[in-house]
């Protein structure tokens, strides 16, 4: 393959919740582009209100054979990302066993629904301490290596359109993809003279087990009026979107073709935002 084909050759890059969804898809297209991958996923139930199974262990072993199949090496570990000991850990000996860490993306992250008041603190305590506290966790355990070896490089948060524009039902989790945003962009300012850029990506309704939750519906149901938050986009909206999709931009972001991107909130919404 060309230079062109692999944007990503001899980079390393960290990938969080890499097991299925939208984390397997971001490590396999980083790989596609070149790169060799370390991924953690914690394999197991996180959060007790999902509508949803959680990751399994088979699912990462899946994930390994499929950056494999594409020629590159990868490291999968079974850690939570609120185990700032074990992602340090896991970092550590990547940078042993790689020599660099250039793109992190920090993908690993939980949703239920519920309204605010009716929550119980667990449900809150879960979904804030996976998706948020999770998120520094892994900006703590990467950015001194990353500052340490002096080659710049690409950190992905990936937030959600409901870290831009808050939705009834969710307002845990939009809470903490808001909160996102703030850390994607105080980090930036802080990176920038180590010339790591920090962005972060909005999707919304991709194909994943997260997308496909029905429990939704039942919320829907309950209140109807919840409906007209979640508006059409400008393009069709009539599917979930493929994970791919959303890696074609994180790949973007990983590579020098967005040299001039720091601090930004890029969507990944077929126009939902603006409609």
């Amino acid at each position: 393959m060309t230079d062109t084909e692999q944007p990503l050759a001899g980079r390393v890059a960290y990938v969080t919740g890499g097991a299925r969804g939208q984390g397997r898809s971001h490590c396999v297209r980083l790989a596609r582009a070149g790169a060799d991958i370390v991924t953690i996923d914690a394999c197991g139930p996180v959060a007790a209100h999902n509508g949803y199974p959680p990751a399994t262990s088979e699912e990462l072993a899946e994930t390994v054979s499929l950056v494999e199949g594409e020629g590159r090496k990868i490291v999968a570990k079974e850690v939570d990302v609120r185990d700032l000991d074990g992602q340090q850990r896991v970092v550590a000996d990547a940078v042993e066993q790689f020599g660099r860490l250039d793109i992190v993306v920090a993908n690993a992250g939980v949703m239920n629904w519920g309204r605010l008041w009716e929550i119980s603190p667990q449900q809150w305590q879960e979904v804030v301490d996976t998706n948020l506290t999770g998120v520094w966790n892994t900006i703590k355990a990467v950015v001194p290596p990353m500052i340490d070896a002096g080659n710049g490089g690409s950190i992905i948060t990936i937030s959600s359109a409901a870290g831009i524009k808050a939705v009834p039902g969710c307002g845990h989790y939009c809470a903490t993809k808001f909160g996102v945003v703030a850390l994607t962009n105080s980090l930036a300012v802080e990176l920038g003279e180590y010339g790591i850029r920090v962005n972060s990506v909005h999707p919304y309704g991709t194909d994943t087990e997260m997308g496909n939750d029905t429990s939704m519906w039942q919320m829907f149901a309950d209140h109807q009026n919840y409906i007209h938050s979640f508006s059409p986009g400008a393009l069709p909206t009539d599917t979930l979107a493929a994970p791919d999709l959303v890696s074609d931009i994180v790949v973007f972001l990983a590579s020098d073709a967005s040299s001039l991107l720091t601090a930004a909130q890029i969507p990944a919404d077929k126009g939902y935002l603006k409609v």
